[in-house]
């Protein structure tokens, strides 16, 4: 008896190691998407201007990371991060109280950057697993309609 409960512990224990472990090695690649552009660098912002607008969102900013570090006397390689925001969907978050905490990541971002390869990338939220980890309003707007505009802005893009 007292080997079974010893023998179902180390197993739960091992169960629990073995979740952490996986999920500390996955997660990163759920929370983020990255898909690699058939466009150029200037072209593939081009494009995700483009549908942003077209699709009702306002591009509220457009930072050039090369040049603000530059700055600052460093040196990274073409990296410009959209910020983009539908007010609708905003509004439904930004009014809920219990939701608002969330507008740490409002904007929503998207980078466009090139990496050592000289191929050009789009990195962007997965947010619809975030909305669901959120649950309610979160949820419902950002699980829903904001993950299905991301989806039709980077419908161009490769995997």
């Amino acid at each position: 008896m007292k080997k079974t409960v010893v023998t179902l512990a180390g197993g739960m224990i091992g169960g629990i190691l073995l979740t952490g472990i996986t999920m500390a090695s996955v997660m990163p690649k759920m929370m983020l998407h990255e898909k690699e552009s058939p466009l150029g660098y200037t072209e593939t912002i081009e494009q995700l201007e483009q549908a942003v607008t077209n699709s009702g969102w306002i591009l509220s900013r457009k930072m050039d990371m090369q040049k603000s570090i530059a700055r600052h006397g460093k040196s990274i390689p073409k990296l410009t991060l959209l910020k983009i925001c539908q007010a609708d969907y905003a509004d439904r978050i930004l009014n809920t109280d219990d939701a608002m905490y969330v507008s740490v990541m409002m904007p929503c971002s998207m980078a466009v950057y090139q990496k050592s390869d000289g191929r050009t990338y789009v990195s962007t939220m997965n947010t619809g697993l975030m909305g669901r980890m959120f649950g309610g309003v979160v949820a419902d707007v950002m699980g829903g309609p904001v993950a299905d505009d991301e989806k039709q802005f980077t419908r161009f893009l490769t995997l």
